[in-house]
């Protein structure tokens, strides 16, 4: 018999609508595909569709279709926050009891003299805003100087940006790296970002470089349980970052695109387990509040997904759901504290209903069991319901 194999592909920031505590986010409201739907007068996403989307939730021009071809539920989050961490952790099987810490005020005037000593370097910013702004406020200043610009958002996040023709990517990342050494609690941010960027003052654009570095999840997760039983490990996108490399090893990709290539080169010749993170939804078009954007983004993927299909084997599992919301038809540029949607594909999937899971745990539990693992996380296994004995 074929090994068995499992994929998680995440939509960064494709939420399903408000997660149950979404008013202790300031998050009623949101319903990322829902109002995308709307605002767009419909969605055309016919192969997401007869996957069964639309027997998930009630989304403008998605038919709730009678034979869908995935097993089809939704999520909700039970860890505190909303971020791509959190979100990618839970998914495999860590609950947070308290979220990430969040500065709205910028980051403690002593910490950032510390980070500037230790790197050599002065910092311009330290505030709260849009990276694509800050850099085209501070991008001549930091030409002249060569400091940091430094930055954050709502989200639990140290950013830092700097000229590739001014700082090398080395040197960026390795201040990042002195900064995710110095912020440990209680200033454990969940990720430092290194945001480097290119071209003359006027026409500043960021590059694909941008690395991430996160915190060391706080508990065992899937990827733990399956380098423990020597089961091979792939990342796709940015996953290898939000697990700080722990048991999870190559392929980062910087887009869609490029991440749907590394999933059907896996689909191809892989073993074992993948876990992707498709990042153009959240990143490009949500933060930004470009509901076009994201909506070709969906296409796109809804494009792609037969193909996807066409290349699961007899004995593979793939689990195709989100992190959170992201909805760019709010004013908020921010994460929002959605549900989101589970599909999962395979030859031996049957096409049924695994109603409104209470953790995105679940999904790690079920792929730990398929896999012939004990580890269950924080999660519940619901293979029995959608792979027959």
């Amino acid at each position: 018999m074929p090994a068995r194999r499992a994929a998680i592909l995440v939509l960064d920031g494709v939420g399903i609508g408000a997660a149950p505590d979404a008013a202790a986010y300031g998050d009623v409201g949101s319903h990322t595909l829902g109002n995308i739907a709307r605002a767009v007068g419909g969605l055309t996403l016919p192969n997401l569709e007869k996957a069964g989307l639309g027997r998930i939730a009630q989304l403008d021009g998605v038919r709730s279709v009678p034979n869908p071809l995935a097993a089809y539920g939704l999520l909700e989050p039970k860890s505190a926050g909303k971020d791509s961490t959190t979100g990618h952790w839970e998914l495999a099987g860590v609950h947070l009891a308290t979220p990430f810490p969040t500065y709205p005020n910028g980051f403690p005037v002593d910490l950032i003299a510390e980070f500037s000593r230790r790197t050599g370097r002065g910092v311009l910013g330290n505030v709260v805003g849009s990276g694509t702004a800050l850099v085209d406020q501070y991008g001549a200043e930091h030409l002249r100087t060569g400091s940091w610009i430094v930055y954050t958002s709502a989200d639990s996040v140290f950013q830092v940006a700097a000229h590739e023709g001014t700082v090398g990517l080395d040197e960026l990342y390795e201040a990042c790296e002195i900064a995710r050494a110095m912020l440990v609690a209680p200033h454990n941010v969940s990720r430092v970002i290194a945001r480097p960027f290119g071209g003359p003052g006027g026409a500043f654009k960021r590059t694909d470089s941008r690395r991430d570095f996160s915190v060391q999840p706080t508990g065992e997760t899937l990827i733990d349980a399956l380098a423990a039983a020597g089961i091979e490990r792939t990342g796709v996108g940015k996953v290898d970052d939000l697990f700080a490399r722990r048991g999870i090893v190559g392929g980062h990709t910087s887009g869609n695109a490029e991440g749907v290539e590394g999933l059907l080169a896996w689909l191809a010749g892989g073993s074992g387990f993948l876990f992707g993170n498709l990042v153009d939804f959240d990143q490009l078009y949500g933060h930004r509040n470009d509901i076009p954007g994201f909506y070709k983004a969906l296409r796109e993927f809804d494009a792609a997904l037969p193909a996807i299909i066409a290349a699961l084997r007899e004995d593979d599992l793939l689990f195709i759901t989100a992190d959170h919301g992201n909805d760019p038809t709010t004013p908020s540029t921010d994460h929002a504290r959605e549900s989101v949607p589970v599909l999962v594909f395979g030859p031996r999937v049957r096409p049924v209903a695994i109603g409104r899971r209470d953790t995105f745990a679940d999904v790690g539990a079920t792929i730990a069991e398929w896999l012939g693992l004990p580890f269950r996380g924080s999660g519940r296994s619901f293979l029995p319901l959608v792979v027959g004995s």
